[in-house]
């Protein structure tokens, strides 16, 4: 992604606005919605996770994501150590890492630091399984 694009929200990247979340919509639905409006170079570790979980924006977060976790594997959004990386490994479709191999060996990369002695249990299992793939 370019370093321009930092400044600006998925909606302009994409240019797909929303508009406003349905009036039943979900929390999680209207916090997506809102995520969506915001600078992608503003999104913390929670807005990357949650957004990357429902496969909202993937070309332009997961790498976003993934600069993130080389420098903190065990960044956290809201539910725990390692949330942003087990997010990548588990809710990325393999059709996106096929067509970004060099993104998912950045990925492979920072699974294989992690340390099972120091990671949540549920997240080294999955990064196994990553690797394994």
């Amino acid at each position: 992604m370019a370093e321009h694009d930092q400044g600006r929200s998925l909606e302009e990247i994409e240019n797909d606005r929303w508009g406003d979340p349905p009036a039943d919509a979900t929390r999680l639905i209207s916090t997506a919605y809102a995520l969506r409006k915001r600078p992608v170079g503003a999104l913390d570790a929670e807005g990357l996770r949650l957004l990357i979980s429902q496969q909202i924006g993937l070309h332009t977060l997961v790498p976003l994501a993934i600069d993130q976790v080389e420098r903190n594997p065990l960044a956290e959004g809201d539910f725990y150590p390692g949330d942003l990386l087990d997010a990548l490994m588990r809710r990325v479709p393999q059709s996106y890492w096929q067509a970004h191999e060099d993104q998912r060996a950045r990925v492979r990369a920072v699974a294989e630091t992690l340390d099972p002695n120091e990671t949540f249990d549920a997240l080294y299992a999955q990064a196994t399984e990553f690797l394994g793939r």
